[in-house]
């Protein structure tokens, strides 16, 4: 029977989605692990957590290079033997750095895990931070920063979390050269020893995984000693951007990136789901009213979005584009007249229901390996949310009115409660 392609496919709505819900254990230790064993191929990720990032540094820098030093040597092994022990085994390893928190990360063949395991743990507790590999780091970030600050979306990026939070505060932060050059050995050391070597993290193993593999974790990282949590510094957020335009002169740039947004909050706030519906209108994907509006119908941008960035003790609401700097007013001025629509006119039931099903579905085709399933239940258990929380994700997402999105408009997407970063010019 021949595909009749004039007629499109049946479709379903998506009503429910089920996360499989994490096994925590106990390591001997104190340090939590939780299990989520789902997936069919043999394979297993991983996950050491540790509450480490910037919003602990003694020195800026710290964290970043604490992490990023681990597989540069330890006491019984060089960088090189380091790599070549996780490639013999297949092994694929990442370390991550945020503002709140930095981690080891490492991906094997189930059946590798009882070799994988030491390795780690030696990385976790005998790394030796050898002087060559660290100016190499050192003169390698700084070089990466360099190639950064040509880039205007870079400058506007890191300018407009300046401009929000404050250069003082974690997530107003961003690499600088002075800070590379004079961070010491000591200040890295003294960050690994208090929250790496001898502080307590989590551990999340995701795939396929066994009760020996749970045996085995215990085994390698549930006997050293760890000490207590370490007490989080507090932070004031910024507020004297509101109403601000901050322009980064550069004279050869042709284009100019724009941000455009306000301080918000995270998933804990009781109007979080309202305000994603929100987004997703304004800038969230490809039909979105900007990108209508600001590529298809005027031609000023390959794309414009918009995003509802949420962090463990805050977040923010940011539009990003980049335009000609001869468009540069015009875009802003069309961006303002669409968040008004949003503020004065209902949105239509078709318009509504055509952003709702795209969420859902995005969701849904976002959960379709274990690793990603296990991205979404880190979320709940780092962040402290109910478990129930994905599983009532689009229920929350359809319950979401005209009305809501119109009060959710005026609430938080006020132009003059907002700041303006341009990178290149007007």
């Amino acid at each position: 029977m021949l595909l009749d392609r004039t007629i499109a496919p049946d479709f379903k709505v998506i009503n429910s989605i089920h996360l499989p819900e994490a096994q925590t254990h106990t390591l001997d230790n104190g340090v939590p692990l939780h299990v989520i064993n789902i997936g069919e191929q043999p394979v297993i990720r991983i996950e050491c957590i540790f509450e480490a990032g910037n919003w602990y540094e003694k020195e800026i820098g710290a964290s970043y290079f604490a992490i990023k030093m681990l597989p540069e040597g330890t006491t019984s092994l060089s960088s090189g033997e380091i790599s070549e022990a996780f490639d013999r085994l297949g092994a694929f390893t990442e370390l991550t750095h945020t503002s709140d928190r930095i981690g080891v990360v490492v991906y094997c063949v189930s059946r590798f895990l009882p070799e994988v395991l030491p390795l780690i743990s030696q990385l976790i507790h005998e790394a030796s931070f050898p002087a060559h590999e660290l100016q190499e780091l050192r003169n390698i970030t700084l070089q990466n920063l360099k190639v950064n600050k040509e880039k205007n979306a870079y400058l506007a990026t890191t300018e407009f979390r300046a401009r929000l939070f404050g250069t003082d505060h974690p997530y107003g932060q961003s690499q600088e050269e002075a800070n590379i050059e004079r961070l010491t050995l000591d200040a890295i050391l003294d960050h690994y020893n208090r929250f790496i070597r001898n502080g307590k993290f989590t551990v999340v193993l995701a795939g396929q995984v066994s009760e020996s593999d749970v045996a085995l974790v215990n085994q390698t990282l549930g006997k050293d000693p760890v000490e207590g949590g370490q007490v989080k510094p507090a932070f004031i957020v910024s507020t004297s951007y509101q109403g601000e335009e901050r322009v980064i002169e550069k004279a050869e740039s042709v284009q100019s990136s724009i941000r455009m947004g306000r301080v918000l909050f995270n998933r804990h706030h009781e109007d979080y789901f309202k305000m994603l519906v929100t987004n997703e209108l304004l800038g969230g994907y490809f039909g979105s009213r900007l990108m209508k509006n600001i590529r298809e119908e005027k031609g000023l941008t390959y794309g414009i979005s918009s995003h509802v960035v949420t962090l463990r003790n805050a977040g923010y609401f940011m539009i990003g584009t980049d335009v000609k700097k001869e468009f540069t007013q015009l875009t802003i001025d069309e961006i303002k007249k669409e968040i008004n629509r949003l503020q004065t006119e209902p949105v239509s039931p078709e318009e509504l229901a055509t952003v709702k099903n795209f969420m859902a579905g995005e969701f849904a085709g976002s959960l379709n390996t274990a690793f990603e399933v296990a991205d979404r239940q880190k979320v709940l258990l780092l962040d402290g949310l109910p478990n129930d929380f994905f599983n009532h994700y689009i229920d929350k997402i359809q319950a979401v009115t005209s009305e809501d999105v119109i009060s959710m408009a005026n609430s938080y997407l006020r132009p003059e409660d907002m700041i303006v970063v341009i990178a290149g010019g007007k």
